[in-house]
């Protein structure tokens, strides 16, 4: 089976702490409109900050 590329596209998550680390993983466009905004851990900073979508 093929995937929808179109309604769970790849994104790529990255550091607002300016280090340029980034997480990439899927959305639902249809859920998740708009763009996506998590805290995760940035290795490079050494603590949790907000990582936001990029395209």
């Amino acid at each position: 089976m093929a995937r929808h590329t179109d309604l769970r596209p790849v994104i790529t998550l990255r550091s607002t702490a300016g280090t340029g680390f980034a997480y990439t993983t899927r959305k639902n466009r249809r859920t998740q409109p708009d763009r996506l905004v998590l805290k995760k851990f940035d290795p490079i900073a050494g603590q949790h900050v907000d990582f936001r979508e990029t395209r």
